[in-house]
């Protein structure tokens, strides 16, 4: 028995470890469920999710070297900077990622890729609002728009995206003049998120509002969002020296992945043109990869010009933007 035992002991030893890939993410579950699948089906490597909508950075930290983390998808450049910047993450580099990722929607150390990307665009009423009344984000300050606009918190993680881009492309100064414009045309204190700014316009409360191209898809989706996102259009303003702003939601590896391999095969798969077309079109959003075309109904939106400016330069400017938006008293 003693000799049946330790064969049966030595058999399971020799067992290969399940091929397996720890994700956490800042997506609810729902919304990468298709990625999730195609990847399994594609190499046999099951997929494991933990949601966490907060405080993943300060998660990893403190589960240090026994994190059984692997990948961290997420939303926002700024998120996948300050994990980098926290220590949290490993380089990965090669292959899809560098080939069909731009290089200015990953990190140059090959730190964090973008696999989508949004616009930060101008939600119009239809009714109020002419088409091409507004081309640029610089309009945003203009006069004409004085108790017409509304948006969410100054010191959000997209509002300070934008107004990091615009010191970018315009410098402090500048960006400081148009920051006090923008909040001197406010029809409310910010508040609420980007659908709630849609409803203010379908309300009569506004007629314009700033928000993520991706929200359009998601308030058609819901049976009373959709009158709301049926009152407005999507305006795709650009900077008057740029494009469209666009951000990324993105993968990285943990710094501690105890399934490296697997999780650098789960990046790459994310960087494949079939899985950049089953994500975009879960999450209506734009495909990293140019050669990529979005969905039928993002591209119902209208033609996006994106900015091309390197969202790790943009992403130097949180900290100044976060102090003016501060200075002005935005939200106040």
């Amino acid at each position: 028995m003693r000799t049946l035992i330790a064969a049966t002991l030595a058999a399971t030893t020799a067992l290969p470890a399940l091929a397996e890939v720890n994700i956490y993410s800042y997506r609810q579950p729902e919304l990468i469920q298709p990625i999730l699948d195609g990847f399994t089906e594609e190499t046999g490597i099951d997929t494991n999710v933990a949601y966490v909508d907060k405080g993943l950075v300060e998660r990893l930290q403190a589960e240090g070297a026994r994190s059984p983390a692997d990948i961290i998808l997420t939303v926002d450049s700024g998120r996948l900077i300050n994990a980098k910047e926290a220590g949290v993450l490993q380089a990965v580099e090669g292959g899809a990622l560098s080939d069909n990722i731009p290089a200015t929607l990953r990190d140059p150390d090959g730190y964090w890729y973008g696999v989508t990307t949004r616009g930060r665009i101008v939600y119009a009423s239809k009714d109020r609002v002419a088409e091409g009344e507004i081309t640029t984000y610089e309009d945003l300050a203009d006069p004409k728009w004085k108790g017409r606009i509304c948006t969410r918190s100054g010191t959000h993680p997209y509002t300070l995206g934008l107004v990091a881009a615009m010191i970018e492309h315009r410098g402090e100064e500048e960006t400081r003049t148009w920051l006090q414009g923008v909040k001197d045309n406010l029809a409310r204190d910010p508040e609420g998120n980007d659908r709630a700014q849609v409803k203010a316009i379908w309300a009569g409360e506004c007629d314009i509002s700033l928000g993520n191209t991706y929200y359009m898809g998601a308030m058609l989706e819901d049976p009373e969002q959709a009158e709301w996102a049926n009152s407005v259009r999507v305006t795709f303003p650009q900077f008057e020296d740029g494009g469209t702003h666009v951000d990324v939601s993105g993968v990285a590896m943990a710094a501690n992945a105890p399934n490296r391999e697997d999780a650098k095969a789960f990046m790459e798969y994310l960087a494949s043109p079939e899985a950049q077309k089953i994500y975009a079109e879960a999450v209506y959003e734009y495909p990293a990869d140019p050669d990529t075309p979005p969905a039928d109904l993002v591209q119902s939106w209208g033609d996006i010009t994106p900015d091309d400016t390197d969202l790790a330069a943009i992403a130097a400017h949180r900290g100044d933007a976060l102090r003016l938006v501060e200075e002005v008293n935005f939200d106040g």
